[in-house]
């Protein structure tokens, strides 16, 4: 199983931008293989990310481990911020 991360390439946000560049920059230079899906590309892809988390209003981005969810972003920052990525993820 590898990490999904559910993110967007159209937002007025900088904050989503700034959120998803974090943790795609995290799990780059840890070297940990993930995919990504893009919510922007398809209604379809967003309404299985908002099922999948549970939250109808849930915005991305959100992580997955095959199809156990991880958290979004405030919750993988707390993971950063406690030294505890590895547990966070579920590698």
């Amino acid at each position: 199983m590898s990490l999904l991360v559910y993110y967007t390439s159209v937002s007025s946000s900088r904050e989503v931008k700034k959120q998803q560049s974090k943790i795609f920059s995290y799990l780059d230079s840890k070297k940990i293989a993930y995919k990504t899906l893009d919510i922007s590309q398809s209604s379809e892809i967003k309404d299985e990310m908002r099922k999948k988390t549970g939250d109808p209003t849930s915005l991305p981005p959100q992580i997955f481990h095959g199809d156990t969810y991880c958290g979004d972003y405030s919750m993988f920052d707390t993971a950063l911020e406690d030294e505890t990525v590895e547990a966070f993820l579920k590698l």
